[in-house]
C-alpha cells in the first residue's frame, strides 16, 4: 500500500507540518505556513508530489528536506549528491535551504511518462511512447533537467528536420512538431515541480504546408462502387456516403446501426486493431443513412450478422486490416480505373464536397461529419463547391447581363 502523506496542524503555533511514514519510521516535517485554505492547498500539493514519488520508487528524502534533522536517523539510506537550483514557494517554506536532486531527463521522463498515461488513449499513449524512446531520450538523456538550454532546444529541432523519414524525405514541419509540442509539455511539468526557469520559452512551431485534397466527383464514385469486388461494394458504398473515419467504419459493430431510426451511432473506433474511443467527443453522433447506406446495411446484415459483431469483417469474423485493404483491395482497383492514386481517407473529404455542393447547411454537414464547428468545412473544402454547384460568381454576373440587355 503506498505511503499517506498527511497535513496536520500544531496547536500551538496554528502552523501546518506534514506527518508519514518514511524508512520504517514516522517522520514529521514542520512548515512555516499557519493553517488557512490557500496554505492548505499549497501544503497538499507538497503531500501528493511525495506521495507520487514513494509510489514511483523514486522519493529521497534530502531533495525535499534538505535541512531535516531526519536525516541523520535514515543512515541506512544517504541523501544523494544534490545541486542548488531555484525552488518553488511550497518547498521553500518547509526549509531555510532548498535544493533539488541532480535528476536525468531519463529519470523524470519516465515518472512523467507513467502519471500521464493514464490521461491518453492507448493509440496516443503508444505514440508518446514511441517519440520518446526514439527521440526524446537518446538527445536529452544524459542531460540534468536543469541543465537543458535554449540553445539545446533549438539543436535537437534542428536534427530532427533533417532526420530522414519515409521514402527518403526528411521529416515534416507537423511531425517536427509533435516532437517539440511533447518536449514542451515535459519540461513546463518538470520546471514546475522542481522550480527552475523552462527553457523551452519563445519557440514558435515550425509552418505546415497546407493540405490539399483531391475528391472524387460523384460519376467516380459510382465507378468505383460499380467496379470493386462484390465483397467490398457495401464497405465503400456506406463509406463515400456516409463520411466515417477509418478507424470508424472498420470498428463498426451492429449494435451500433439502428436501422429503425435510419442511423449509425458513432461511439468507438478501431485503431492498431483494437476498439477505443472516437478520436474527439465531437467524433461521438448519430449518422443518418443517406442515399444507398440504409440498402447497404441491410445487405450487409444478411452477410455478417451472424459471423461477428462488426459489421465489416473478414472471413474469421474480425474487424478489417485497413493496411491490408489499402494495398490489396483499394489501389489495385483505382489503377485498374484509370484514376489518380488517392488515400482511402479521400472519400471522407468526398463526402464532405457532395453535401456542401448539394446545399446541405453547414451546421449540418458538421455534425454529420463529427466536426465541432463550421470552421473546418469553409477552409478545407469551400473550394470544390464553385466547381460542382456552378455557384462561382456566373449568377451575379447573369443578373447583371440580363440588366443590361433590358437597357
Amino acid at each position: 500500500m503506498a505511503t499517506k502523506v498527511h497535513v496536520r496542524v500544531r496547536p500551538e503555533t496554528n502552523n501546518l507540518y506534514l506527518d508519514f511514514s518514511y524508512g520504517g519510521m514516522r517522520c514529521r516535517e514542520q512548515t512555516a505556513l499557519k493553517d488557512n485554505l490557500g496554505n492548505r492547498k499549497r501544503v497538499n500539493a507538497l503531500a501528493k508530489k511525495i506521495e507520487a514519488r514513494m509510489t514511483l520508487g523514486e522519493f529521497d528524502y534530502a531533495s525535499f528536506f534538505p535541512g531535516s534533522k531526519n536525516l541523520a536517523k535514515l543512515a541506512s539510506d544517504p541523501p544523494q549528491v544534490l545541486k542548488t537550483t531555484r525552488p518553488d514557494q511550497t518547498t521553500r517554506a518547509c526549509s531555510t535551504e532548498v535544493r533539488t536532486l541532480t535528476t536525468s531527463f531519463t529519470q523524470y521522463v519516465e515518472s512523467w511518462f507513467a502519471f500521464k498515461q493514464v490521461e491518453w488513449r492507448r493509440s496516443h499513449s503508444e505514440n508518446m511512447r514511441c517519440l520518446i524512446d526514439s527521440s526524446l531520450k537518446p538527445f536529452f538523456g544524459d542531460f540534468d533537467l536543469s541543465d537543458i538550454t535554449k540553445n539545446d532546444i533549438l539543436v535537437f529541432r534542428s536534427e530532427l528536420c533533417s532526420r530522414p523519414g519515409r521514402k527518403g524525405a526528411v521529416l515534416g514541419p507537423k511531425t517536427v512538431n509533435n516532437h517539440m509540442q511533447l518536449l514542451h509539455s515535459i519540461l513546463t511539468d518538470a520546471s514546475d515541480e522542481f522550480g527552475f526557469i523552462n527553457p523551452f520559452r519563445n519557440i514558435k512551431t515550425l509552418k505546415s504546408k497546407k493540405q490539399h485534397i483531391a475528391p472524387f466527383s460523384l460519376q467516380e464514385i459510382y465507378k468505383i462502387i460499380n467496379s470493386v469486388r462484390p465483397d467490398y461494394k457495401n464497405y465503400y458504398e456506406v463509406r463515400f456516403f456516409s463520411g466515417m473515419r477509418t478507424g470508424e467504419i472498420d470498428g463498426l459493430q451492429w449494435k451500433y446501426v439502428d436501422f429503425e431510426n435510419k442511423q449509425i451511432l458513432v461511439r468507438e473506433t478501431l485503431v492498431k486493431g483494437k476498439v477505443e474511443y472516437t478520436k474527439t467527443d465531437g467524433s461521438q453522433r448519430e449518422i443518418p443513412m443517406l442515399g444507398p447506406v440504409y440498402a447497404a446495411l441491410k445487405r450487409q446484415h444478411d452477410c455478417t450478422a451472424k459471423l461477428s459483431k462488426y459489421v465489416f469483417c473478414n472471413s474469421e469474423g474480425k474487424p478489417l486490416d485497413h493496411v491490408n485493404v489499402t494495398k490489396r483491395v483499394w489501389y489495385p482497383l483505382l489503377k485498374s480505373l484509370g484514376l489518380e492514386k488517392r488515400r482511402p481517407y479521400m472519400s471522407r473529404h468526398s463526402t464532405a464536397t457532395l453535401l456542401l455542393a448539394s446545399g446541405e447547411s453547414p451546421e449540418f454537414i458538421a455534425r454529420f461529419l463529427g466536426h465541432t464547428s463550421t470552421e473546418m468545412l469553409f477552409k478545407t473544402y469551400s473550394r470544390y463547391v464553385p466547381n460542382l454547384t456552378r455557384r462561382d460568381g456566373s449568377a451575379f454576373e447573369n443578373l447583371l447581363q440580363e440588366r443590361e440587355d433590358e437597357s
